[in-house]
């Protein structure tokens, strides 16, 4: 794991091969769907287990078959409340869940619109009762302009005051960072990557396309659904 100087509370795994080789198959434009997925998953997982050495642990006595002695049992990990922005961020919620397992969820419907506004519209937002012991880990595998994020934790922090508020990712733009620690700035952000910039459409450079799409496939348009009944 490593801090960047550039910000507070901001960290990358940039000095994982593994995670790097990951990376990697996702950035490919040749990665088809399902690798694409079950490559959101390992981050998740991979991710997760990192996080959890930021975590306080309890000292606990055991007795093993032959003697006593000391280990230590889940302090904060009992305390996790993941929120999964729609769609994109279910493989990696998954990935998080495994190591995460006592995880309570909530969910986040958010979409951008399109430059230069990149307005955001949250239709849909479902989570659980916060407790102040919990560490809410808000998960979102591109932050590009920071603004789906920003909405979605702003509505989060009206809920309550959790211990720690987190933004778990795979890919960050420099752009959409500073904006987030600039109106959140203890908000902690953890990602695989840091990349170079934004386009002028919002996309990270040099990125890896549309995560949701290449992740669950391009949606059909809207308009066409009323004629799926007519198909025979």
């Amino acid at each position: 794991m490593i801090t960047d100087d550039r910000w507070e509370g901001v960290y990358s795994f940039e000095d994982s091969p593994y995670l790097m080789e990951i990376l990697t198959l996702l950035r490919s434009k040749g990665t088809e769907n399902i690798k694409f997925r079950k490559g959101l998953v390992k981050l998740g997982r991979y991710m997760g287990y990192e996080f959890t050495k930021t975590m306080d642990f309890k000292k606990v006595k055991i007795e093993t078959p032959l003697e006593s002695t000391e280990g230590i049992a889940s302090g904060d990990r009992d305390h996790v409340y993941i929120i999964t922005v729609l769609r994109v961020a279910i493989p990696l919620m998954e990935g998080l869940l495994k190591t995460l397992e006592h995880s309570r969820v909530g969910i986040v419907s958010a979409s951008r619109g399109k430059a230069p506004d990149f307005d955001i519209e949250m239709s849909y937002i479902k989570v659980p009762h916060m407790r102040e012991d919990d560490t809410v880990i808000v998960c979102d595998p591109m932050i590009a302009t920071g603004s789906t994020l920003l909405k979605t934790v702003s509505a989060i922090k009206e809920c309550g005051d959790p211990k720690r508020v987190v933004i778990i990712g795979v890919l960050a733009a420099p752009e959409g960072i500073t904006a987030i620690k600039k109106e959140l700035p203890d908000v902690e952000i953890y990602v695989t990557k840091i990349d170079r910039e934004l386009n002028d459409k919002g996309y990270i450079l040099p990125g890896l396309g549309d995560a949701g799409d290449r992740a669950f496939g391009e949606p059909i348009n809207i308009s066409l659904l009323p004629l799926m009944h007519n198909l025979e």
